[in-house]
């Protein structure tokens, strides 16, 4: 047992208990309070016989408790590891200096040439293209899927072929719900590794792992990180296969800074605090936004509306901090409701102290037409709103008062 799991007296530990001080050693070094710093790029022996005594246990196997390089590892990076793995019931995660840095890594060390994946449609834009263009230059397949659609899943799946499926959940931005259960089942039938980003849910929402999913994931830029001043991805498994992401971490050289994992240690202590914030926050936006009159639609997977609400009612401890909706209006009518907002930041990403609002045509698909967008079911009236940690009645006012400038329009299409 560890220093950190005595402090439960045998019970499982809260989110925020966990957040504080789950995966921390007690003495820290130095008698800090937080983890220091341990910025250098090597480390040294006080002898011979030291460095001897350590390689003995890198080459033929013990528990090793410092590095010789900082690409192999740092104290800082190991304390965040710690935490988050605690986090996520893992018995381990590696950290990378951003999100996709963590599925690029997991993709490029597992798989092989003849190697297939299967991924729902609603994955990000840009992971998607990676499997697309580069994995595919190595031999690598992927098959698209509509989400949620589970009998699509099945059948994309080649038995002896399909190393992963891989899916999001909540999605971005309709905030799809994957059925972890059926998800984690597909997989072992198959013999497929199952693969899940929830860096919309983060652990305090749900907790992959425990539906028998093998990897999890995180953007921890978003809600890990929380004050939108840091980059960081992160992959929490099995110990067997988190040690050879870490191997190959030393190899592919994308090493977390230590101050980086500093400012995403600092961040995870209020992350269970930020995010019930949120999702409270984020329930009562929606619940205003689907009442209005001139708001054609919402998704926020906390509504009845929602079309997988009651799976993630019966997985989710809290439905996330994220709202997406259509305005009642075209391209312009919606880019001047953003403009009149007062709180909100234009700007990308999620997760953070200060609410963001973004019109997915513009921010993530401006290279594509009206037409072309539609297609892949992206309206030019969709916007995403990630909430921060503001009063839920003041962002409400501010909707309602730019909402109340914007013309009465006749609703468009809901298809």
């Amino acid at each position: 047992m560890s220093e950190s799991d005595s402090i439960s007296n045998g019970r499982d530990k809260g989110a925020s208990t966990d957040a504080v001080h789950g995966g921390a050693a007690r003495d820290k070094g130095f008698h800090a309070m937080t983890t220091p710093i341990v910025q250098t790029a090597t480390y040294t022996f006080d002898n011979t016989a030291k460095l001897i005594e350590f390689l003995d246990k890198k080459v033929y196997g013990g528990e090793l408790e410092r590095e010789e390089y900082a690409r192999y590892g740092n104290p800082s990076v190991w304390s965040l590891e710690r935490r988050i793995a605690e986090l996520e019931r893992a018995d381990d995660a590696v950290v990378y200096p951003s999100g996709m840095s963590a599925v690029t890594s997991l993709f490029l060390t597992v798989l092989r040439p003849g190697s297939h994946i299967v991924m729902t449609d609603d994955c990000y834009r840009r992971t998607r293209q990676f499997c697309e263009t580069t994995l595919k230059k190595f031999g690598i397949e992927t098959s698209i899927v509509p989400m949620g659609d589970c009998a699509a899943l099945e059948a994309a799946i080649r038995r002896g072929k399909t190393r992963f499926i891989f899916t999001e959940t909540p999605t971005n931005p309709y905030l799809r719900v994957a059925d972890l259960k059926r998800v984690a089942e597909l997989g072992r039938a198959n013999r497929a590794m199952t693969l899940l980003d929830t860096t919309f849910a983060t652990p305090v929402n749900l907790r992959p792992l425990e539906y028998g999913i093998d990897f999890v994931m995180h953007s921890a830029t978003k809600y890990f990180g929380g004050h939108n001043d840091v980059l960081g991805g992160v992959i929490a498994g099995e110990a067997g296969r988190i040690k050879a992401l870490k191997d190959a971490r030393g190899i592919f050289g994308n090493v977390i800074d230590p101050h980086q994992a500093f400012l995403l240690e600092r961040g995870l202590k209020t992350l269970a605090l930020r995010v019930r914030h949120q999702n409270a926050s984020a329930s009562k936006v929606a619940r205003y936004l689907e009442g209005h009159a001139k708001i054609d639609r919402v998704y926020y997977p906390g509504l009845e509306s929602h079309p997988d609400h009651q799976i993630a009612k019966a997985q989710m401890s809290g439905f996330g901090g994220v709202v997406s909706f259509e305005v009642a209006g075209d391209i312009k009518t919606t880019s001047d409701f953003i403009d009149r907002l007062r709180l909100p930041y234009i700007a990308p990403s999620l997760g953070g102290t200060e609410s963001l609002i973004e019109q997915p045509a513009y921010f993530s698909y401006y290279d594509l037409s009206s037409e072309e967008r539609r297609d892949i079911g992206i309206k030019d009236n969709l916007v995403r709103f990630a909430l921060g940690i503001e009063d839920p009645e003041d962002i409400i006012a501010d909707l309602d008062a730019s909402l109340e400038q914007a013309p009465a329009r006749q609703s468009v299409s809901r298809v």
